[in-house]
């Protein structure tokens, strides 16, 4: 029973990583890409980032702890909108 375990981690890791590696080749803009853009900007810590269609939307707090989230389009780079809390 143990030898079948051990496996069967390993196969559900690989598959759950499999979309994300996805998003990170072709013309498209590599997640770390995207957060390089997003910390440009003034993203200190990221709480969480996610492939929307042609964009990255990542969240997260600036260096004063304000929440803000950034969307960024997947083939430029470009900065498409910023949202901040205040």
């Amino acid at each position: 029973m143990r030898t079948f375990i051990l496996p069967a981690i390993v196969a559900i890791g690989l598959g759950a990583a499999a979309p994300a590696m996805a998003y990170d080749s072709g013309d498209q803009l590599s997640m770390q890409a995207a957060l390089d853009v997003a910390a440009n900007i003034g993203v200190a810590t990221i709480s969480q980032t996610e492939f929307a269609g042609d964009e990255w939307q990542i969240e997260g707090r600036d260096y004063s702890g304000r929440w803000m989230e950034v969307d960024v389009d997947a083939r430029t780079g470009e900065v498409r909108n910023v949202d901040r809390g205040w």
